[in-house]
């Protein structure tokens, strides 16, 4: 059941002082590495608590050199990739590095928030191995900060479908082997449809009528474009790219034969444990919530706002809730590959269940007792851009053979807290994005248009209590 080494003594330690673990002149961060961190097993409420205060210090330290930021002998990309040239400043607001801290970027309304336009980032997949220094979008995707809060739900929700889907499939290849005969089946998980499958009684798949998943049928939920899967990828490419900060699960002794591949002059900058400390606090920062306002006008416009939002058809993407089974979270989680640590290659995960957390209690459930998460999202990728609505669509570049005009749908939950819009954060208010909407949102964003001005004005008025609290 432990998940400790010594963690218990850094426990001890934080709960009066967070920074206790270095001396108080050091440039360093204390939490990092804390009290030879392992992790794994049940988690009590007490020990899941240490974790997440270790990883909530993880989040929002500013990394030093003393830490192990910068690479100087490596790239941003996402495989561990020597760096053919040296750099005249490691500093990059294009390749990396661009920050010190996690909460430099998701910060509003507070740390693992959403950031402003100024904290854009740029992804670099068609040339991932490359340093580049321009902001051209040939050679890179501009991309802006999304808010966490929520995340463990939505990680746990993909978990589900991803399980569904691959059920589906499993059951169908079965059935065409067993009845010789070509089995064509409907892809759905949790109300939402992603397409069809054929299987062929020689075991081979058609995979053509598939919509808004990979061929994988694992669900990605995180980033504009859902190519991530937990929030531990995420978190690894993350430090290596903005901070420098290298996991030892990629670029350690494992995976590239050194513990120092970045040649910093720091050996295994961030353990496993560091990387699931980070996963815990962000995967129990708590949902978005929807407020009731004290205003009475505005009170009134949201509550018709929401019926006037399902009438236009946008709650066919943007759906208010999906119904999630279990709030036991697992790390590492079953579908990351090489490069990220997944649950076959550790002796025993660390299983902690959301039901510990506070906020969870106020989430609603259904008949049959699963939590309704209030995401307003489907977990689905969708075309957003068509031949006469295409200001979605302005990359040029493909990430991870995802077409460049389709995106993940937005979650609306915290969207009131976390303006501007768009994946470039370059769209100001609500009523400008949901004019933005093109392709497979185009019925409903015609429909907006086409409402009243008192209909549009309600809708907005919905959307500002959906909203991110401290």
């Amino acid at each position: 059941m432990k998940y400790l080494q010594r963690v218990l003594l850094w426990g001890l330690v934080a709960a009066a002082s967070p920074s206790a673990a270095a001396e108080p002149w050091e440039e360093r961060t204390p939490a990092l590495g804390a009290a030879g961190l392992t992790v794994s097993g049940d988690l009590s409420a007490e020990e899941l608590a240490t974790l997440r205060l270790i990883g909530e210090e993880l989040f929002k330290a500013r990394f030093t050199r003393l830490d192990g930021a910068g690479r100087p002998g490596a790239t941003q990309a996402i495989v561990p990739t020597k760096r053919r040239h040296p750099v005249a400043s490691e500093f990059s607001r294009t390749a990396g590095l661009d920050a010190n801290s996690c909460a430099s970027c998701h910060n509003m309304p507070v740390a693992g928030g959403a950031g402003d336009f100024v904290t854009n980032v740029f992804v670099s997949e068609g040339f991932e191995s490359a340093d580049f220094d321009t902001t051209d979008p040939q050679f890179s995707n501009e991309r802006g900060t999304n808010h966490l809060f929520g995340s463990g739900l939505v990680e746990l929700l993909a978990r589900e479908m991803t399980l569904d889907l691959q059920a589906a499939r499993d059951a169908a290849l079965e059935k065409a082997a067993r009845s010789g005969e070509s089995q064509r089946v409907p892809l759905s998980s949790k109300g939402v449809d992603f397409g069809w499958l054929t299987v062929h009684p020689d075991g081979i798949v058609d995979l053509e009528d598939l919509d808004g998943v990979d061929m994988d049928l694992v669900i990605r939920p995180f980033t504009q474009k859902g190519v991530m899967t937990s929030l531990r990828q995420f978190s690894v490419n993350a430090m290596n790219q903005h901070h420098g900060m290298e996991a030892s699960e990629r670029f350690g002794s494992r995976w590239t034969g050194t513990a120092d591949f970045d040649d910093d002059g720091a050996a295994d900058e961030m353990s496993d444990g560091d990387i699931s400390a980070l996963v815990a606090w962000q995967a129990g920062l708590p949902a978005p919530v929807r407020i009731t306002p004290e205003n009475e006008p505005w009170r009134i416009l949201a509550k018709e706002g929401e019926q006037v939002f399902d009438k236009l058809g946008c709650a066919s993407c943007h759906r208010p809730s999906l119904p999630l089974k279990s709030l036991s979270f697992a790390d590492p989680g079953p579908s990351d590959v090489a490069g990220t640590l997944n649950d076959a290659q550790v002796e025993q995960v660390a299983t902690y269940d959301l039901a510990l957390l506070e906020w969870t209690k106020t989430l609603p459930r259904n008949e049959k007792g699963e939590v309704l998460v209030p995401l307003y999202g489907d977990l689905k990728r969708h075309v957003i851009t068509d031949n006469s609505v295409e200001q979605l669509g302005n990359e040029l570049l493909a990430q991870r053979f995802v077409d460049r005009n389709i995106f993940m749908t937005a979650e609306l939950w915290g969207i009131a807290s976390t303006e501007p819009y768009g994946h470039r954060n370059d769209i100001t208010t609500m009523d400008e994005v949901i004019r933005a909407h093109g392709g497979a949102a185009r019925t409903p964003r015609d429909a907006y248009i086409a409402a009243s001005e008192d209909d549009r004005n309600r809708i907005i008025a919905f959307l500002k209590t959906l909203v991110i609290t401290p």
